[in-house]
């Protein structure tokens, strides 16, 4: 999961070597952080945070294929 999440996040930011995705293992869950540049923070939320939305749904329509519990945090 953390791999599809930095290929899309990549995709959307001027700076993709500063993507960073970091895992954290639950009982039942991952949840994925997510941390880019803070000139590219407005890029991966997008307006009203549709953006992020999206990035959620991909990423847990991934992880259901695992049968896989995933949340995935955007921090600074």
């Amino acid at each position: 999961m953390k791999e599809v999440l930095e290929v899309i996040a990549k995709a959307l930011v001027e700076h993709p070597d500063k993507v960073s995705v970091t895992e954290i293992a639950g009982d039942n869950s991952l949840t994925l952080e997510l941390r880019v540049a803070d000139g590219d923070m407005g890029k991966v939320i997008g307006k009203q945070g549709k953006i992020a939305k999206a990035i959620r749904t991909v990423v847990k329509a991934a992880a259901s294929m695992e049968n896989m519990h995933v949340s995935v945090d955007i921090v600074q």
